[in-house]
């Protein structure tokens, strides 16, 4: 079959790499890719967000599946289009509707959904502007550190942990004031749960679901967890304290009652759910949903699947994937990421950068890009190296060894990527 994925990133990149390896695949399309995804797929200068061309697109090019990546053109509504469109109806779409969507886009709406479907999560209340002084009295019933959560897609900038209750409420007022747009003209205030996160990840046909392998991803810029937070500087999967036993109650608690909520509800999902978990003394618990795969856990979770992802995708389109086995390389994987100097805050772009032929393992490139044949750095997080060990300190010192291969002024990156965790 012939197959559009939508996307430019580290988590594109991941995704294409296991798509290329399927037998049922003829031809790949990445829209618009990035300078690592053209060596083993077709990229093309489309815009995700403009559905119009790549309904066109699809349509010209007899595409058969399209794979959405990235969050925006699911919460925007690019599944509902194609379902709008005769011409486009038949095409199998890996990703929720607009509604589904809003596990994600809306915070609110996920945590109603959580506490409406007796889903374990943080207790919160949600505030608009009009309600600040109850906000107000309502972060004085709980104990610090304070989360305030912008309820819309905020670039990932949205979440806000502090540890003062002045600072928590002069930040509560500036977000309902616009600080992160229409993101945050309504913010949620949940209490802060401690513990340890993890990532698990699932595909569902909207009926049934199979679970992928778990990861850890590490958000800090900084060794040790330190510093300002990131998109994210690496992953490690499996993780150690997801036990057989915890990623039970994590399906019979957590996975089994979203999927069977979503239908419930009416709402129309097919295609990854993202539950973004903490362990709460052996209890998890729900932090957050995404409605696509976590980037830079992909790099390490796409390693670490030997079924062919394909074959899963055709389960979703379908509604039989409960028949299609999904099966785990059961060799730890670590991915480390390379970042431009300043990242997460401001950063030069449009660096020369060079990837040594010694570069151990699998090199996902993130933000990059071709100038005059030349490849340069084109965002923050710029190359992901993912490699498989023995271990995972194996893999760690792998991964560490092929980022080191990799050359551009200012790189960065960390060195402790599942140290917290992994085998000594």
């Amino acid at each position: 079959m012939n197959i559009l994925l939508l996307g430019s990133g580290g988590r594109e990149h991941a995704l294409a790499w296991k798509i290329a390896q399927s037998e049922r695949l003829d031809r790949l399309f990445v829209a618009p890719g990035n300078p690592g995804m053209a060596e083993i797929a077709t990229c093309v200068a489309l815009d995700p967000m403009k559905f119009l061309e790549v309904g066109r697109f699809v349509v010209e090019n007899k595409i058969d599946m399209v794979v959405v990546g990235p969050e925006a053109p699911l919460v925007e509504g690019i599944v509902d289009y194609f379902r709008s469109r005769p011409e486009l109806q038949h095409v199998a779409l890996i990703g929720p509707s607009a509604a589904g969507a809003r596990l994600e886009g809306s915070k609110d709406f996920a945590k109603a959904f959580m506490r409406r479907h007796h889903i374990p999560t943080a207790d919160y209340q949600t505030f608009g502007a009009d309600r600040f002084e109850e906000a107000c009295r309502f972060l004085k019933t709980l104990k610090p550190p304070y989360v305030l959560k912008a309820d819309g897609l905020a670039a990932g900038k949205g979440v806000l942990i502090l540890d003062d209750l002045e600072t928590a409420e002069s930040e509560l007022k500036a977000m309902l004031s616009g600080r992160f747009g229409a993101a945050s003209a309504q913010v949620v205030i949940e209490e802060f749960l401690s513990g340890i996160e993890c990532s698990v990840f699932a595909l569902t046909d909207g009926k049934h679901y199979q679970i992928l392998p778990e990861a850890k991803d590490y958000k800090r810029i900084g060794e040790g967890d330190t510093g300002l937070n990131t998109g994210g500087m690496g992953s490690v999967s499996p993780v150690p304290f997801a036990t057989k036993e915890w990623m039970q109650r994590v399906e019979d608690e957590i996975v089994r009652p979203t999927v069977e909520g979503l239908a419930a509800d009416g709402l129309d999902y097919r295609g990854f759910i993202f539950f973004g978990l903490i362990n709460c003394d052996g209890r998890p618990k729900v932090i957050e949903y995404n409605c696509r795969m976590g980037d830079p856990e992909t790099e390490t979770v796409m390693l670490r699947l030997k079924s062919d992802l394909v074959e899963l995708f055709e389960g979703v389109a379908q509604g039989d994937l409960d028949r299609r086995e999904v099966v785990f390389d059961e060799r730890p994987a670590v991915c480390v990421m390379c970042v431009s100097g300043g990242y997460p805050e401001a950063y030069r772009k449009n660096i020369p950068m060079t990837i040594g032929e010694q570069a151990d393992g699998v090199v996902f490139h993130a933000g990059t890009a071709l100038k005059d044949g030349q490849l340069v750095t084109a965002g923050g997080r710029v190359a992901a190296v993912s490699n498989y060990g023995a271990t995972a300190t194996e893999a760690l010192a792998k991964s560490m060894r092929g980022a080191e291969a990799i050359d551009f002024e200012g790189k960065y990156f960390r060195r402790d990527i599942g140290k917290d965790i992994i085998d000594a």
